[in-house]
């Protein structure tokens, strides 16, 4: 088609969208690293890690279809398809994807997995416009995904017979979100959290950010959400978080379920509380 032919409007669309710019090292080295495959393993009940070896993706697996928490990145959209179906389950039987909070390594493969699978996209209130809108003029950005319900704090999500419940715990992200649920196995009730992110990234300042005002105080009301929730189980957004290579490393000796970890939960709230409290102070000059 000649460009005579080419409406105007399309045009202008076209001379205003730069390609993102190429990969810096250190991006390079930090996708490297959030794409090394790792085995998937069913964790208890009705829930399996589906994610790479630093990124974190959960199944909850039901009757009805299948929940994806996180996408990942677009580039570990076809690991996480890959370790689904190494499980024995089906990819497309994804019916709802939620996240853990709008950045770019959990976000990222939102709209791959939605068009692969034509799975329902939900987001907290607060995340929502970043994840419809996304960020592909950065060099680790993301393609800005439909989102198909919008979440608030206390709203749950259920498929089969599972409920997730949606509690905003913000301070990573405004609408950074920790999920709960509660399952049965062998009679016995465990009540799992997936926390969404609690921990402030290198070089983040907690007071005077400007488009990020009430940051400090966001952090303080997550911890007091984290640490009134019950929890016998939990993951995070990042393996490491829960110690998932060394969980996993036990379960294959057997045993009792190392991944029934209160103190563990306990503890890692109360680690990042500290290391929030600790830059504050020092933001605060004390």
């Amino acid at each position: 088609m000649s460009r005579a032919l080419v409406p105007l409007s399309i045009l202008a669309a076209l001379w205003t969208q730069a390609p993102p710019p190429p990969l810096a090292p250190g991006e390079r080295a930090l996708l490297e690293e959030f794409t090394v495959p790792s085995k998937p393993f069913h964790i208890i009940g009705n829930i399996y890690y589906v994610g790479t070896k630093q990124l974190s993706s959960f199944l909850i697996v039901t009757a009805e279809g299948h929940v994806l928490l996180d996408a990942g990145l677009e580039q570990a959209v076809p690991l996480i398809r890959a370790n689904v179906e190494e499980l024995g389950f089906h990819f497309r039987d994804i019916k709802i994807l939620i996240n853990s909070h709008a950045h770019f390594d959990h976000v990222g493969g939102d709209r791959d997995v939605r068009d692969a699978t034509g799975a329902r996209v939900m987001v907290m209130f607060e995340d929502a416009e970043e994840v419809r809108r996304g960020h592909p003029e950065f060099a680790l950005g993301w393609k800005g995904c439909p989102v198909d319900r919008v979440l608030r704090d206390g709203d749950t999500v259920s498929l089969g017979s599972t409920t997730l419940m949606a509690h905003l715990t913000p301070g990573h992200t405004k609408g950074c979100t920790t999920w709960t649920t509660r399952l049965l196995e062998q009679s016995r009730s465990y009540d799992v959290v997936f926390i969404g992110g609690f921990t402030i990234n290198e070089g983040v300042k907690l007071l005077g950010t400007a488009d990020y005002p009430d940051m400090a105080a966001d952090f303080a009301r997550t911890f007091k959400v984290l640490k009134s929730l019950p929890c016998d189980v939990f993951g995070a957004q990042h393996p490491y978080f829960f110690q998932m290579e060394e969980k996993v490393a036990r379960l294959k000796r057997g045993g009792l379920n190392p991944f029934v970890d209160p103190a563990g939960y306990r503890a890692a709230v109360a680690h990042a509380e500290a290391a929030y409290l600790e830059q504050l102070a020092s933001e605060r000059g004390k």
